[in-house]
Order: C-alpha cells, then sequence, then structure tokens
C-alpha cells in the first residue's frame, strides 16, 4: 500500500487490498470535527453481463503524486476541511470496492461538489490502467466520452 502521510488534512492511498470503508469513513469524519457536512462516494465492481474480474495497473512514481495534486486541487477550490482519496490496484472481483472518495467541509454543497471534482478527475485522467476478464478473455477498458465530458466541466 502506498499512503501520504503528511501533516495536512489529506488522506490519499493507492491500494493493493481491500478496504474497510466503515472505518475509512468513521477516521475521517473524527479528523474533521469542525466539518458541516462529509460526502463520500464508493465505487464497486459492476457485475455487467459475463464480467469475472477487473484488473489496475498503475505506475506509482506517478499516481501517488497525481492522486496528492487532485485532493489537494480539491482542497483549494472547494475550500475543505479535508479530502480522502483511495484507490485499489490488482485484480477485483464483482462488488468489489475500488475507489472511496469523501470531502469534509463547513457546508455542505462544497463537499458534494468536491466529491464529484475528485471521481470525474479519477475516472477519465490516466494514472490507471483498467481490463476486464469475461468469457472471451481479458480486454482493455478505455475512459468513455462521457467521462471526459464530466471532467471537462471542471475546467
Amino acid at each position: 500500500m502506498a499512503r501520504l502521510t503528511l501533516k495536512t488534512p489529506l488522506d490519499v492511498r493507492v491500494l493493493d487490498s481491500g478496504l474497510s470503508v466503515g472505518e475509512a469513513l468513521a477516521a475521517f469524519n473524527a479528523a474533521h470535527p469542525h466539518a458541516g457536512g462529509i460526502v463520500s462516494f464508493l465505487g464497486k465492481v459492476r457485475p455487467d453481463g459475463d464480467v469475472k474480474a477487473l484488473e489496475l495497473s498503475h505506475y506509482e512514481p506517478i499516481t501517488l503524486p497525481r492522486m496528492c495534486d487532485l485532493a489537494e486541487t480539491a482542497r483549494t477550490r472547494f475550500a475543505l476541511d479535508g479530502a480522502l482519496a483511495w484507490h485499489r490496484v490488482g485484480v477485483m472481483t464483482p462488488g468489489e470496492t475500488i475507489v472511496l472518495v469523501a470531502a469534509a467541509a463547513r457546508h455542505r454543497r462544497s463537499a458534494f461538489e468536491a466529491a464529484d471534482f475528485m471521481m470525474d478527475h479519477l475516472k477519465s485522467d490516466a494514472w490507471f490502467w483498467k481490463r476486464e476478464r469475461r468469457d472471451d478473455g481479458w480486454r482493455w477498458i478505455e475512459p468513455r466520452d462521457a467521462d471526459h465530458s464530466d471532467r471537462e466541466r471542471w475546467d
């Protein structure tokens, strides 16, 4: 597991095994007692059709620093008390957690927008390579046009 350990309100991690969403969010909530709202998003492997597995790989020297930059951008842009971005790598099966983001802010709108902002960037920026295994073998997955459009609305 790669982890950012700073004396800042950011918690950014790349995980090669499962994560406990409840524990993560409880700790995040406790770390931000002055936040008026905390918004989180949990992304899971979809059990679409005959998907047997999803594999995410990354280039470690780039992934964590870019995720840290994203969390810091969200923190300053939306005046957050804190931001959390955890992303799995490796092979996962349908129903397993891929990503968890959370934003703590004084006001709910900032927290909602920040979580949306982080997910739109994580979904479309090329920090992770994805492929899925179906009955006929492995195939690479590219971001959809809608993923790029979602990200571009923040520019």
